[in-house]
């Protein structure tokens, strides 16, 4: 057995029929490159003039650009916004009050049970005919509003599941130290918790900047990145390479933001770490105590 593997390594044969596995898989996905390549071309779409387009500026500057920062601003906001909702209502779900208890999951519950979609048309209705907001913002706001309600509530639920991930002895020890709730929950629960949850918020953040292209429909009218795949295929006439071009884009966003998220946890890992506290010695949780 090796260290850190639960399984024995492959012997000679093993590792012959594994070389076969991938070299077989390689050829297949190969294949499939191949004849997906072939497709586009008897459609003309690898041509030059299909892809031309994006070899200037003005295309990038009219078209990608502000679409990207439209999208980067609103997936910005949303992600601030919902993830201190969700640890506001996360933590309120585990109060020791029977209302704020209940309040906090009903609020929960109810905006998890709606599409996106429809409470960004929601908001916009309300924004446009109900407030006193500049009509060329009603569309960041109603796809902000509809993100974030929606993403808040199960980043609420991520948050919960986080805190109770962490052993009940914690919880305890902290008790036992003289500690009040908001500090054993501040100090000792959530930075525990937040190594449980990253993977999930991390996720849930992705999906945040997927769900901004909601926005690009005509009910709601956000110029996103997806919107502008239209102006430009209905200037150049190039469906296909418009698409990849975006989707090449929407794939290096969501890899930085999973790059970000892997960076902190590393940080999180190497460092101190968070306060564990059946494992301080007396003379240790005094001090805590203390601070």
């Amino acid at each position: 057995m090796s260290n850190g593997v639960l399984f024995d390594e492959p012997g000679p044969r093993a590792r012959r029929r594994n070389l076969v596995i991938g070299a077989v898989f390689i050829l297949l996905l190969a294949v499939l490159a191949g004849w997906f390549l072939r497709q586009l071309d008897s459609k003309d779409i690898l041509t030059r003039q299909q892809w031309e387009p994006f070899a200037k500026a003005s295309t990038w500057t009219q078209f990608v650009l502000p679409g990207l920062r439209n999208t980067l601003k609103a997936a910005g906001l949303a992600m601030g916004i919902a993830l201190v909702l969700g640890v506001v209502f996360g933590t309120a779900r585990l109060s020791e009050y029977r209302a704020v208890r209940w309040i906090a999951g009903a609020i929960v519950e109810f905006f998890r049970a709606i599409p996106v979609l429809l409470m960004m048309v929601f908001a916009s209705v309300l924004y446009t005919d109900y407030s006193n907001v500049p009509l060329e913002s009603v569309p960041l706001f109603a796809v902000v509003t509809g993100l974030v309600l929606y993403n808040g509530s199960v980043l609420a639920e991520v948050v919960g599941a986080g805190i109770r991930a962490v052993p009940r002895g914690q919880t305890e020890a902290g008790y036992a130290i003289g500690l009040r709730k908001n500090q054993l929950m501040a100090s000792i629960l959530m930075p525990q918790a937040v190594t449980t949850m990253l993977p999930n918020i991390v996720s849930q953040l992705v999906v945040v900047l997927k769900d901004t292209a909601l926005g690009g429909l005509l009910l709601v009218n956000f110029v996103e990145l997806l919107r502008t795949a239209d102006g430009i295929k209905s200037n150049y006439g190039n469906v296909v390479p418009s698409y990849i071009v975006i989707a090449t884009i929407y794939i290096a966003l969501n890899y930085i933001v999973s790059q970000i998220a892997r960076l902190l946890e590393l940080r999180l890992h190497g460092g101190r770490g968070p306060i564990n506290v059946t494992q301080l010695e007396p003379d240790a949780l005094v001090a805590q105590q203390r601070t």
